[in-house]
């Protein structure tokens, strides 16, 4: 049996980070949801007003034997641009903000690590929040594998060359 860990990370409109990283090998579930907000068990209605303080996030159960949680991070800052304070091209509020919401201390360093990494393939300051994990609250089903049921739904994410 695989071993699992978690990570949790925020780029914008969870459908697209989830479908993008859904494809890394080792990944062994994903879900949408929210994080780091005030509101217990939000729902989209409430976290779309970004009154709530929680971003858009996706919960990663992934096999640390097949994929690195610093491979994940480090494809995490192609996929979004964590150039950008709380927007994602036509998503803005803080509910698309660019987080890595760390787990343990383990996580923290490596988060750190990856930031610094990232920075030196980006032109302007990388803005991505590095906070520790609170309650995720799951999103609603219609969220759940958006873009496997709807694959010309909207999607503003895509992988950056290295």
């Amino acid at each position: 049996m695989a071993r699992t860990e978690v990570a949790t990370l925020a780029g914008g409109c969870f459908w697209g980070v989830e479908e993008l990283i859904r494809k890394l090998p080792g990944v062994i579930e994903t879900t949408v949801g929210y994080t780091g907000g005030t509101t217990a068990a939000p729902k989209y209605e409430d976290v779309k007003t970004g009154r709530t303080g929680h971003a858009e996030s996706l919960e990663i159960k992934f096999d640390p034997d097949r994929v690195s949680y610093d491979a994940i991070l480090d494809y995490f800052f192609r996929l979004h641009d964590p150039t950008t304070v709380n927007r994602q091209q036509n998503d803005v509020g803080t509910q698309y903000r660019s987080a890595i919401f760390y787990h343990d201390e383990a996580q923290r360093e490596a988060a750190e690590r990856a930031k610094e990494r990232a920075q030196k393939k980006w032109a302007g300051p990388i803005v991505t929040q590095i906070v520790p994990a609170t309650q995720f609250w799951p999103a609603e089903e219609y969220h759940q594998d958006y873009l496997q049921r709807l694959p010309w739904g909207y999607n503003c994410h895509y992988v950056r060359p290295e």
